[in-house]
């Protein structure tokens, strides 16, 4: 595991918060790649000022297998942190730094198995995605995927690195992140029956949003999941520019997070229908809500039947199967066809997004020899 820390320090040492640039993290993957005998595709966002790549080794075959992570982390800034977040520190079994869970861990299991991959005599190909901008709804992957698309081909196994404590996770829910800006009259406070205020526009339409929300809890339900059912949750509430002023704008920013099962524009439905009732209560057109999509990204849900399942929980050293509670970006591979799971080194509740985030070194273990399994079954 030598050469694993070794490569996690690095790792670590680039601060890729998603809102800055990752392109030094890149050079040096590339230049790790590109050494033991990778082709590697570099893949620029549309600002230029981040990247993805595309990596392969071995025959130029159908079939292999694809690793996939992300580069970047969620930010530092309003966290108490006791050791520091962009350097790595060894303690009491344990390494911390930001990303060592999420999910800088597996990628340096990743780079140090693909060092071995340069001497071993692949029968079939490896190759690696490298992404951007998942921490702030898998934007990176999606801006890749013109280009992966032509470049990936058919693996027979796609393995997403989120920490799972490498158990095979086969499920998440899908996300779908909405604005709704609802629209009122302004007027003199004094003369506020006369006016429709934006915000008890906004305050109705959260109203009806929790009766979605227990609409949706009485439905479709994958007892897989802590909280079974799809959800809908209010994050932001915003509106209004003086105490005296009738607002006539307020702005709700708003989610959804759904089982695979049950397809998001179902609940999009629910939601819109919501937003015309309560139009309507107000009996006036100055009453109006109108709902734009921000972000979304596809749950997953592969078979448990499926080869990919055993084939993972094998190479994981049957660790069991489970589904996870947060998003990654394996559901845009299932969008491609190819079988895919979650499996990685780290535990989400305990570490993910925590100051003080940290991995266990046993964990990482864990990954790397699961990374030489999958090596050798190559």
């Amino acid at each position: 595991m030598t050469r694993t820390l070794d490569i996690l320090e690095r790792l670590i040492a680039f601060p890729t918060v998603s809102a800055d640039s990752n392109l030094a993290l890149i050079d040096y993957v590339q230049d790790v790649l590109v050494k033991v005998g990778f082709d590697v595709t570099r893949i620029p966002s549309p600002c230029r000022q981040k990247a993805g790549l595309f990596a392969r080794i071995g025959p130029a075959i159908q079939g292999g297998v694809c690793l996939s992570a992300h580069t970047d982390v969620v930010p530092v800034g309003h966290q108490t942190w006791t050791v520091p977040p962009f350097k790595l520190t060894r303690k009491d079994g344990r390494v911390h730094g930001r990303g060592t869970t999420d999910m800088k861990g597996f990628l340096a299991s990743v780079l140090a198995m693909a060092e071995r991959s340069g001497a071993a005599d692949l029968s079939e190909p490896l190759s690696l995605v490298i992404s951007y901008d998942e921490e702030i709804g898998c934007v990176g992957i999606r801006e890749m995927m013109p280009d992966i698309r032509g470049l990936i081909g058919k693996p027979c196994a796609v393995i997403v690195g989120e920490p799972t404590s490498m158990q095979v996770a086969i499920g998440h829910k899908g996300k779908a992140a909405l604005r709704a800006t609802c629209h009122g009259e302004s007027g003199h406070s004094a003369q506020a029956p006369n006016f429709v205020n934006a915000i008890h526009v906004a305050a109705d339409f959260v109203q009806g949003l929790r009766k979605v929300q227990t609409d949706l809890a009485n439905g479709a339900q994958d007892k897989a999941y802590a909280i079974s059912y799809s959800t809908v949750h209010v994050g932001k509430i915003r509106g209004g520019e003086a105490l005296n002023i009738v607002p006539d704008q307020s702005v709700v920013d708003f989610e959804i997070r759904h089982l695979a099962l049950t397809p998001v524009d179902e609940i999009r439905a629910m939601i819109d229908a919501a937003a015309r009732r309560v139009e309507a209560g107000f009996k006036t057109s100055a009453a109006k809500i109108v709902i734009e999509e921000v972000n979304r990204y596809p749950g997953l849900d592969t078979p448990r039947e499926a080869d990919i399942v055993s084939w993972a929980n094998h190479m994981a050293g049957e660790t069991g199967i489970t589904k996870v509670a947060f998003g990654t970006e394996a559901g845009v591979f299932d969008e491609l066809g190819l079988p895919v799971v979650v499996m990685g080194p780290g535990d989400m509740t305990r570490d993910g997004h925590k100051p003080d985030e940290g991995l266990d070194l046993s964990d990482l273990t864990a990954c790397d020899a699961m990374l030489d399994r999958v090596l050798s079954d190559l």
